[in-house]
């Protein structure tokens, strides 16, 4: 019966699920036997994006017979605010179940505030949160001594169940902690909020010898693991990642240090390991060293 769900009901950009209309697929079963390539032939949509559309089609999981329909409105529409006035205003109320927030900036930018008054405001309504550290920047003592504030009155009694701090230094490190996620989601279904900091940092941890088509299927095994667990679970998740100089030429082609005419600062590592269908990417440009 799954496959017979809507495709307007796909956690999808509309210009996606327009495009999928005027392509003449109506449900998810219609996408059963397509490739990525055929879909994104036959849609005229990029590949990024058809696969974007398939995995948000496998990930979908039939509702339980106990589950009624106004629950699971409830549940796809909650939000979480971030701590943050300015950024709530920007997700037009805060995250969303489910959804993904990549927050980027350049060197300096105090991000950790950032993921700890995200992490507090999940805790506060009862939301467990997996805090993964990828540059040894803040210890789960830390993690415990920056959930309080002058209104401790407002965390619930067992927050300290509700944390769970990891560290993920190498890329190894965050497949194998991505193949077990699943199953720890399954055990503590309280589970609300992922946290992963400074993650761009993990990808300097691959050789640098490695081929283009290596790198892309990591990739894309993380951005598949993270569609599906946001889509199966309502899992929302926080990605810290640092802006990287990147040289153009005049024509915007990329270019060296010796032929480059100018130069950008964009997020790492791109695009390529992030869902798109349920991504947020927000760029933090400092005023001073600690406002922006």
């Amino acid at each position: 019966m799954s496959g017979r769900r809507p495709l307007h009901t796909l956690p999808l950009p509309p210009a996606t699920l327009a495009a999928l209309t005027r392509a003449g697929y109506e449900t998810a079963d219609d996408l059963l036997t397509s490739t990525a390539e055929e879909l994104s032939r036959d849609a005229r949509i990029s590949l990024l994006s058809s696969q974007t559309v398939l995995s948000a089609t496998q990930g979908h999981k039939p509702p339980t017979f106990t589950q009624n329909v106004a629950e699971m409105t409830e549940a796809s529409m909650k939000q979480y605010a971030t701590g943050s006035a300015a950024i709530d205003r920007i997700l037009e109320g805060g995250m969303k179940c489910g959804s993904i927030l990549e927050i980027s900036g350049p060197p300096g930018v105090n991000f950790g505030s950032v993921t700890v008054l995200v992490t507090r405001e999940f805790v506060k309504e009862g939301q467990g949160v997996i805090f993964a550290d990828m540059h040894n920047s803040i210890t789960a003592a830390q993690l415990l001594e920056h959930m309080h504030t002058n209104d401790d009155t407002m965390l619930p009694r067992d927050y300290r169940n509700l944390l769970l701090h990891t560290s993920l230094f190498t890329f190894e490190d965050i497949l194998l902690f991505f193949h077990k996620l699943p199953s720890y989601l399954e055990s503590n279904p309280k589970t609300g909020l992922l946290v992963l900091n400074s993650f761009s940092l993990s990808f300097h941890s691959l050789p640098p010898n490695m081929s283009y088509a290596n790198r892309t299927v990591l990739h894309e095994r993380i951005r598949q693991a993270l569609a599906q667990t946001c889509a199966t679970t309502g899992l929302s998740v926080v990605v810290i990642t640092q802006l990287s100089t990147k040289l153009l030429n005049v024509d915007g082609t990329p270019a060296s240090f010796d032929t480059g005419s100018r130069a950008i600062m964009v997020p790492q590592p791109g695009i390529a390991y992030l869902p798109v269908g349920r991504l947020y990417r927000l760029m933090i440009v400092p005023r001073s060293r600690e406002t922006g």
